[in-house]
């Protein structure tokens, strides 16, 4: 098969759905067939090297532009390569595309539906539009988790029999370096971790507000590592250590590279991802994949994510993370025993598997488009 790729996020730095294009991509690759990466803006060829690959990309820098690209652009680039499937593997499927063409697209959440508060005006916007639009015309609908795919379900009935879960793997992030090498970023003693971008939907400060109600002794023992680029939504991060009187608790690090995060990963107590919605959330299988237990909500798919090694706490309740901060930190036999089934739980996803399954949703749409192509020349 000919397999055109939505790959714009592979132009961008990897954080949460672009990790997910790039990771996926990469194993689905090797399969014996055509790939075509498309992007609006250049994507680092030098990772892409193989026979069976071809990166087509434009340098465009405005967001109006880049969506004008793929309701244009995109479609008559895989009109020209002549492309059997292809896959959105971010909720968008360009309209105009060949009638032949089979349609996947991967639904990663409906944050604008369940947590639209927690998003840009314009995204929420962009996606109420364009993520209908894909559902309705994909033969195959991919969810990150069952949580999602129930979500899907429930506001597209008539779409219930195209969707399917395809779960992400584990990232295969570098070696950690030794402990040492965390003082570059303040780090000299136990800590527990957030990975994240800062912006409401991460919950990030009713985490500080619940790390706030702790004991002072047990906020000297171990301090709050947050690890994560500036989002938006005016998280005003050291406003909220000044306000809450986390001076010294609180160590931020700004963005970081693979190997940076690894090393925080590796050394971290535990992981902690109260978000407020989530459609499957990465960094909880990456800390488990070190042996790291983790703290996460009880809501949308994190409890199908974390499985029997995570702590779950109410994200609205800020004495519910506090418990859960609590547990964590002042019971060691507690933590070591979620510690031991963290890496067990993280073997559950693999890249391998998730590509195997997604070939096989993709043939799945091949042969429902080549039906409906049929039926229409009847």
């Amino acid at each position: 098969m000919r397999v055109g790729v939505d790959a714009r996020l592979l132009s961008e730095p990897a954080t949460g759905i672009g990790r997910y294009t790039a990771e996926l991509t990469k194993e689905l690759v090797n399969k014996p067939s055509k790939f075509y990466l498309y992007s609006a803006r250049p994507v680092a060829v030098k990772h892409w090297q193989q026979d069976n690959v071809m990166v087509r990309s434009t340098n465009l820098h405005s967001r109006v532009s880049r969506m004008l690209w793929s309701q244009t652009c995109l479609p008559y680039w895989a009109t020209k390569d002549h492309v059997d499937i292809f896959w959105g593997a971010t909720h968008r499927l360009p309209r105009y595309l060949p009638e032949q063409v089979a349609r996947v697209v991967t639904i990663h959440d409906l944050v604008w539906k369940h947590a639209g508060e927690t998003m840009r005006p314009l995204s929420r916007w962009v996606e109420k539009r364009l993520m209908p639009q894909a559902i309705l015309q994909a033969d195959r609908i991919v969810a990150d988790s069952v949580s999602t795919a129930k979500a899907i379900e429930v506001e597209y009935p008539a779409m219930g029999d195209r969707i399917r879960v395809v779960y992400p793997g584990t990232t295969d992030l570098p070696a950690p370096l030794d402990f040492q090498s965390l003082s570059y970023f303040g780090v000299e003693r136990p800590y527990f971790l957030f990975v994240g971008t800062l912006e409401p939907r991460k919950n990030l400060q009713r985490l500080l507000e619940a790390y706030a109600l702790l004991d002072p002794e047990i906020r000297s023992y171990a301090r709050l590592v947050v690890a994560g680029g500036k989002g938006w939504g005016g998280v005003d991060l050291a406003g909220l250590v000044k306000e809450l009187d986390l001076n010294g608790n609180v160590i931020t690090t700004g963005y970081v590279d693979d190997v940076q995060l690894s090393t925080l990963y590796a050394y971290a107590r535990f992981l902690a991802m109260p978000s407020l919605y989530e459609g499957f959330g990465l960094p909880l299988v990456e800390a488990m994949s070190f042996g790291v237990p983790v703290l996460t909500s009880d809501r949308s798919s994190l409890p199908e994510v974390a499985g029997d090694a995570g702590t779950l706490v109410d994200p609205f309740d800020v004495h519910s993370i506090a418990e859960g901060l609590s547990s964590l930190l002042s019971d060691d036999a507690y933590r070591d025993h979620l510690a031991s089934l963290a890496i067990p739980n993280a073997k559950r996803f693999s890249w391998y598997n998730s590509a195997r399954e997604m070939w096989a949703v993709f043939e799945e749409a091949a042969a429902a488009r080549a039906q409906l192509v049929g039926r229409s020349k009847q």
